[in-house]
């Protein structure tokens, strides 16, 4: 395996490991790097990959550098490496959501974690950060989601994951492969909160989707986010 280093905005990087036998036709697994004073990298991923995803971050910055470690939830490919991160870089701390913290990660984090409230910002330097809870979208009780305002960028998790060795950042439409990863995997929660939650995320100014599984997004993010709202009340009433 190998891990792929694409700048997807302004000093914020995704690096991807594609995982042949994962699903029918393989996926990628994606960490993203906002390259700041304090750094921050969302999702750790998995423990057994932190010998390659840690090279790749290396050659873009000192890996004991980094000053925040976020994901989405608690989940082995958001969080797998999370101690060992913290072993490399003396200075980082952990930063979720209060809720998470108290159920998880008071626990399994090596050192304290930091607590965040909902629309919390974090100042890393020349980007802010905005926390933002997000519980049972796409799943986790504890889920969130980060969005930087500098950039635009909504680091949103396993929404819109699409299959396969895909391109590191597409345009064009993604409902449709976001459609078939639903169907083969059902990993979204469906309850009366799950469109309204992407619909309040479609309102925000956002100009870059970084996708924890599949390409990063840098077409019409409203458009695509109503849609997939849309597209989960439809399943929920087929569910009901």
């Amino acid at each position: 395996m190998h891990t792929n280093i694409d700048e997807i905005a302004a000093d914020t990087f995704r690096f991807s490991t594609f995982i042949p036998d994962v699903g029918p036709t393989g996926m990628t697994f994606n960490q993203f790097l906002i390259r700041d004073d304090e750094p921050l990298l969302f999702h750790t991923g998995h423990r057994q990959l932190f010998p390659l995803v840690s090279e790749a971050i290396a050659t873009v910055m000192p890996l004991n550098q980094l000053r925040w470690l976020a994901f989405g939830h608690v989940e082995a490919d958001e969080c797998g490496a999370m101690n060992q991160f913290l072993a490399a870089a003396p200075d980082a701390q952990v930063a979720h959501g209060a809720l998470g913290c108290m159920v998880s990660l008071n626990d399994m984090a090596d050192r304290p974690p930091v607590p965040l409230e909902d629309g919390q910002m974090l100042e890393l330097g020349a980007h802010r950060v905005q926390h933002i809870d997000t519980p049972h979208v796409p799943h986790g009780w504890e889920a969130r989601l980060l969005y930087d305002e500098t950039t635009g960028t909504l680091f949103c998790g396993d929404l819109l994951t699409q299959l396969g060795d895909v391109a590191p950042m597409v345009d064009g439409d993604v409902l449709d492969a976001a459609a078939l990863a639903e169907d083969i995997f059902g990993a979204t929660c469906l309850t009366p909160s799950t469109a309204p939650t992407i619909r309040r995320l479609a309102g925000m100014d956002t100009t870059t989707l970084a996708t924890m599984h599949g390409s990063a997004f840098d077409g019409d993010t409203s458009s695509t986010l109503m849609a997939l709202a849309d597209s989960y009340d439809e399943r929920l009433l087929a569910a009901a």
